[in-house]
């Protein structure tokens, strides 16, 4: 049993870093792997680790879902660019890969061509709402490989 464990740790692992950029529930994933290792007996990360992860990766999987739209508004963008930022990353979500990326942008801009006519406000916004996507992502895969390396560590430390 521990040595199933250990195999979908480390696989949920290696998923979580890979959904830290495609759009499944990366850091989520990768803490799962975490708690599949310590169940194991292959690694022993100790209570205050695991719930710091935990509660790093809830903050994570949350804001993952606002900073987006927290650009567009950084970016001179109105309630309307918001929620075209927060309806493209939905409707993203239903088109793949690239549909995650380009959702919010697309939304943004829209919502604010709609408000105010204005092709640079809009595109400003936009650009936010990009910059926001990126910075999530990058958030992340820093958290993911904190994950994975803090698991590779414990699982040589304990072999």
């Amino acid at each position: 049993m521990e040595l199933i464990l250990l195999i979908l740790g480390s696989i949920a692992l290696f998923a979580g870093l890979a959904g830290a950029i495609l759009p499944i529930p990366g850091p989520p994933l990768s803490f799962v792997g975490m708690l599949a290792l310590e169940y194991s007996g292959y690694a022993q990360f100790g209570t205050s680790v695991l719930v710091s992860i935990g509660v790093l990766t809830v903050v994570v999987a949350i804001l993952d879902y606002y900073v987006p739209i927290w650009g567009a508004k950084r970016f001179g963008g109105s309630k309307w660019g918001m929620y075209g930022a927060g309806i493209g990353l939905l409707g993203g979500f239903l088109l793949g890969p690239l549909g995650w990326i380009i959702g919010p942008f697309m939304g943004a801009f829209v919502g604010e061509y709609l408000h105010d006519k204005n092709p640079n406000r809009s595109a400003r916004a936009a650009f936010g709402s990009f910059m926001g996507l990126m910075a999530g992502i990058v958030v992340k895969v820093v958290l993911c490989l904190v994950m994975l390396i803090w698991s590779i560590i414990e699982i040589i430390h304990n072999i």
